[in-house]
């Protein structure tokens, strides 16, 4: 995880370079910059706005008696969102834009859950998200363990 990242910090931005160039070239540079500024004030408002969101729906549902995590989790998904729109850039923010879309926010979700569930001990993911959902895999049938043949008497 650390070299994925170590590695896709610099391409991401190397690749942001790029696309400011490009965009820039296309519509004027004054306007490219002021559209990944403009990205960057809406992600600092969605970061505020998701950040409150997701601590009143943990509260809530702390209270309430039910499981956090599902609520917990759509937060930080949306709190992702936010990062990715203040992060200055044009292939950032239009990540942020896909990741609050509803397919994608719903997508994103159970991957964090998933990773969360593998990460953590099945009491804590109990606590979170409540008793875990098992899929049986019926593989063929196992036959019965009798071997046919002759029984051959000793002379």
């Amino acid at each position: 995880m650390g070299r994925a990242i170590a590695l896709g910090v610099p391409l991401v931005a190397v690749a942001e370079i790029v696309v400011f160039v490009l965009v820039g070239s296309w519509i004027g540079y004054g306007w490219a910059l002021l559209a990944v500024l403009a990205a960057s004030f809406v992600g600092m408002m969605l970061l505020r706005r998701e950040g409150m969101r997701a601590w009143r729906g943990f509260v809530a549902a702390a209270n309430a008696g039910q499981h956090p995590g599902e609520r917990v989790i759509d937060g930080i998904v949306g709190l992702g969102a936010g990062v990715l729109l203040t992060v200055p850039g044009f292939l950032t923010s239009v990540a942020g834009l896909v990741l609050l879309a509803p397919p994608a926010r719903s997508v994103a979700r159970r991957g964090v859950q998933r990773w969360t569930e593998r990460r953590v001990s099945s009491a804590v993911a109990g606590d979170l998200f409540g008793p875990r959902k098992v899929k049986v895999h019926r593989g063929a049938p196992e036959p019965d363990g009798a071997i046919e043949g002759e029984i051959v008497e000793p002379r």
